[in-house]
């Protein structure tokens, strides 16, 4: 018998294939970084974002990409690594349909021209998403400070969005991004799912699947915060696990024993 059907569940709400932004859990950071959002979508300038991996940042950025209205705003999303200048102008072209002919400077000067048409004569605004950019090298921060400049720095005319991993903010604090870091109107660093939450996130999972918060006993629940630190999927990761042995083992109920099974096996696939 599946775990599903073991614990009467119409699928696996741990799995990642199973998550939708429609039905997500509302935490503390994911709240904060909407409110963030919504902010910056208005006033535009730079935001940045931080946290450790499996915390929840993207996901808030596809929910925050399917509230915008797309007549207003023009979303582009870009995934990063260790790219020079050249190469980063040469995606963002790509991505916005610009001509990658030339040089760095042809490309920089079709950039401008082009978010400044969309801007004040389209009425819409970019919003250029860059992940990891904790892996961007300093000569790119750079130009992407001097991309901003538009009516000799008068109007801010798009939307960046900088999310990465928490030493970012190590970088940013840099002597040499003193520009780049005066233009940041937001940020947020989350900070995980509380022991409360860690509880409410789980019965919302579970719910979604039709399954009753009983399934897993508070002393597992115990054992499953102190573990995890306030991250999502790890959360995951441990209950799919758990769900499992508990059903192989025939198990109603997800008890501190089989949660420490689970997060033994999740500790020896990390180390």
């Amino acid at each position: 018998m599946s775990l599903n059907q073991f614990y009467g569940l119409s699928f696996d709400p741990f799995c990642k294939e199973n998550q939708s932004v429609k039905n997500s859990f509302e935490s503390h950071d994911q709240k904060e970084m909407m409110h963030r959002l919504d902010y910056l979508k208005e006033v535009r300038g730079i935001g940045v974002f931080t946290a450790a991996p499996g915390m929840g940042k993207s996901f808030t950025l596809h929910r925050f990409e399917e509230s915008l209205n797309p007549n207003l705003f023009s979303v582009k999303y870009i995934c990063l690594s260790t790219v020079t200048v050249s190469e980063f102008y040469r995606q963002l072209c790509s991505r916005l349909a610009i001509s990658t002919k030339g040089g760095k400077t042809e490309m920089f000067k079709n950039l401008q021209t082009y978010i400044y048409h969309l801007y004040r004569d389209k009425k819409q605004t970019l919003i250029l998403i860059i992940d990891e950019a904790q892996y961007l090298k300093t000569s790119v921060l750079m130009d992407l400070k001097m991309l901003m400049n538009f009516v000799y720095d008068s109007v801010n005319c798009f939307t960046l969005i900088l999310s990465g991993e928490s030493h970012l903010n190590n970088t940013l604090e840099l002597a040499v991004h003193e520009a780049l870091r005066q233009r940041i109107v937001t940020h947020y660093d989350f900070r995980g799912l509380n022991s409360t939450e860690v509880s409410a996130y789980v019965a919302h999972k579970l719910s979604l699947a039709g399954g009753s918060d009983s399934i897993v006993n508070e002393e597992a629940l115990i054992a499953l915060a102190g573990y995890c630190r306030g991250n999502p999927r790890i959360i995951d990761n441990v209950m799919s696990t758990a769900l499992k042995y508990g059903s192989d083992l025939e198990y109603r109920t997800i008890n501190g024993e089989l949660m420490q099974m689970a997060i033994s096996e999740q500790s020896l696939s990390q180390s």
